[in-house]
C-alpha cells in the first residue's frame, strides 16, 4: 500500500462508551508547564550520554555534530509547532503523518516514536544507576534493584494523575537546570582551551587532527550523541489533549523549550570538556561529576552536582515515560496496536500504556546494563520519526495549502526539508556507531510493520480523533473532485 493512501478506516467498535473509556484529563497544563515538560524530556542529556560522542568524533567532531543536530531539531520543532496547531491530539507525530501520509505513514511514524520513548528511559535509568553508585548512597551499586525502584516509584506517580505528574516534573526539572548553571560557574575557573582537544589523534583517519582525532567520518558518527542534547523535545505535542488552548499553547511551549535547550547544551558541553579534558569525560557515566573531580576525589561541589544530576536524569526519565504512554495510548485507541492498551483508569491515566512499556524498559535495562546501546536504539527510532514528521509537513503544505494553520512555520517547506535531510543522515549514523543496536532496532521495527500489515490495518477505529481528521480530509478531497 502506498504511503499516500488516505482510505477511510473501517468502522469503529459498536460500543458507545469506547472513547469514554479512553479519555484523558483535559486542560491540565498551560504553556509554562509544557515548556518545563519539553526541557524535562531532554535535560538528562546534559548530565550523561552526550559525552560518548567524544569517543566517536573528539571535541571538534561532536561540536559540529551538535550544531548540525541542533539545526535539525530547530527546523523540526518549527514544523511541529505548525502541525500541532492543526491537529492537537495525543497522537502527536503519528496523527500528523496519518493525515499527510495515510495509515501506513501514521503507523510507521508512531511506531518509530514508540521505540524512542521505550528505549530512552531504559538508557536513562542505567545512567541514574551510575549517579547513584558514584554517590555511594546506602552502598548501592548500579544494577537492576535501582532500575526497579525507579520504574515502580515514577510509574506510580504517573498513575496518580497527569496534573500531579507534570507539576512534579516541572519542580525536578527546575532543580536540574539551576544545577547546570551552578556546574558551569564552578567549572569556569578550571576551564582551559587546551583541554578540549586532548584526545589522541588517529593518524590513519582521513582528515584527522587534534580537533577531529577520528577524522571527518567521526563527525558523522557523533550525530546520535549530538542529538542527545535535544532528544525528546518533539514529545511536547503528545500532551495536546491534556492542554488548555492547545492550538496556541503548544507552538509557544515547543519554541521556548528549544531555546532553553540550546543554551544549556552549549554551556554544558564547553564547561565539562574544558574543565577536566575531553579524554577524561568521554566514557564516564557521570561526566559532569568527573569534570569537577580532577584528582578523582569527591568534593562538596561535585556531590551537589551529582545529586542535581540525579534530579535531571529523574526529570527526563519521568517525562519520557509520560511521552511513551501517550504515544502508545493514541496508537492503541485508533486500533494500530491492541485496543486494550488504551484503557484509562478512574483518574484518566492510561494505566496499561504506562505499565507495559515500563516493564519492557526495565527488562531491557536490567538485561543489558549498556546505556550507550539503549541510547543508540532510541536514536534509531527517533530519526525515522523525524524524517516522516518533516515529510508530513512538506506534504500537507503542498497538498492542503488552504488548511487552517493557527501557527505557520518560518521558512515553510525549506525549514522542514532541512530537518528531513539531516534526520536521514542521523539515521545512517546509528549504523556507524553500533551496528548491533541499529540491527536490533530494525528487527523490532520490521516485526511491528508485519503486525500492522497482516492484522491491525484492517481493524482501525474510525472514531479515534486522528482517524476522523484523516477521514474528513479524504471526504473533502472527494467532494473537490466531484
Amino acid at each position: 500500500m502506498s504511503l499516500e493512501s488516505t482510505n477511510t478506516p473501517p468502522a469503529a467498535p459498536e460500543a458507545d462508551d469506547y472513547l469514554q473509556r479512553r479519555a484523558l484529563r483535559r486542560g491540565s497544563a498551560g504553556w509554562v508547564l509544557l515548556t518545563g515538560l519539553g526541557v524535562a524530556y531532554v535535560v538528562s542529556g546534559d548530565y550523561s550520554g552526550w559525552n560518548f560522542g567524544l569517543a566517536e568524533g573528539g571535541f571538534g567532531g561532536l561540536a559540529i555534530a551538535m550544531v548540525l543536530m541542533g539545526t535539525m531539531y530547530a527546523c523540526m520543532v518549527f514544523a511541529l509547532a505548525e502541525l500541532s496547531s492543526i491537529l492537537p491530539t495525543a497522537g502527536g507525530g503519528y496523527g500528523f503523518a496519518r493525515r499527510a501520509l495515510g495509515p501506513w505513514g501514521g503507523f510507521l511514524t508512531g511506531t518509530a516514536i514508540l521505540i524512542e520513548y521505550v528505549l530512552a528511559p531504559a538508557a536513562i535509568v542505567i545512567f541514574i544507576g551510575d549517579y547513584v553508585e558514584s554517590l555511594g548512597l546506602f552502598g548501592l551499586e548500579s544494577g537492576w534493584p535501582v532500575y526497579l525502584v525507579c520504574f515502580v516509584i515514577f510509574l506510580g506517580i504517573h498513575l496518580w494523575g497527569v496534573g500531579e505528574a507534570l507539576r512534579f516534573s516541572f519542580v525536578v526539572t527546575g532543580i536540574a537546570v539551576v544545577a547546570l548553571i551552578v556546574f558551569a560557574l564552578a567549572a569556569l575557573p578550571e576551564f582551559s582551551f587546551g583541554s578540549l582537544d586532548d584526545i589522541p589523534v588517529d593518524t590513519s583517519a582521513a582528515g584527522s587532527n587534534s580537533w577531529l582525532p577520528f577524522g571527518l567520518l567521526g563527525i558523522w558518527a557523533a550525530f546520535p550523541f549530538g542529538m542527545w542534547f535535544f532528544l525528546g523535545v518533539e514529545g511536547v505535542p503528545l500532551a495536546a489533549e491534556e492542554t488548555r488552548d492547545p492550538a496556541r499553547t503548544l507552538p509557544k511551549a515547543i519554541r521556548w523549550s528549544m531555546a532553553v535547550l540550546v543554551v544549556l547544551a552549549v554551556v554544558t558541553f564547553f564547561a565539562a570538556a574544558g574543565a577536566r579534558g575531553s579524554a577524561a569525560v568521554q566514557e564516564a557515566g557521570n561526566p559532569l561529576v568527573e569534570a569537577l573531580q580532577p584528582d578523582g576525589k569527591a568534593t562538596t561541589l561535585s556531590r551537589i552536582v551529582n545529586y542535581a544530576g540525579l534530579a535531571g536524569l529523574v526529570a527526563s526519565f519521568f517525562s519520557l515515560i509520560y511521552a511513551g504512554s501517550r504515544q502508545l495510548f493514541a496508537l492503541s485507541r485508533a486500533g494500530y496496536l491492541p485496543r486494550f492498551l488504551s484503557l484509562t483508569s478512574s483518574r484518566k491515566a492510561p494505566y496499561l500504556g504506562l505499565l507495559v512499556p515500563g516493564t519492557i524498559g526495565f527488562v531491557l535495562a536490567a538485561a543489558s546494563g549498556n546505556g550507550a546501546r539503549m541510547l543508540n536504539i532510541a536514536v534509531f527510532g527517533a530519526t525515522i520519526s523525524y524524517a516522516l514528521m518533516s515529510l508530513s509537513h512538506i506534504v500537507l503544505r503542498r497538498r492542503e495549502p488552504d488548511l487552517d494553520r493557527p501557527y505557520r512555520t518560518p521558512g515553510g517547506v525549506l525549514t522542514s526539508s532541512v530537518a528531513l535531510v539531516l534526520a536521514c543522515a542521523a539515521l545512517v549514523a546509528t549504523f556507524l556507531v553500533d551496528v548491533t543496536a541499529a540491527v536490533i532496532a530494525l528487527v523490532v521495527y520490521v516485526v511491528a510493520i508485519a503486525y500492522f500489515g497482516l492484522y491491525s490495518r484492517k481493524h482501525l477505529v474510525a472514531k479515534a480523533p486522528e482517524e476522523e481528521f484523516a477521514a474528513l480530509a479524504a471526504a473533502e478531497a472527494e467532494l473537490a473532485r466531484d
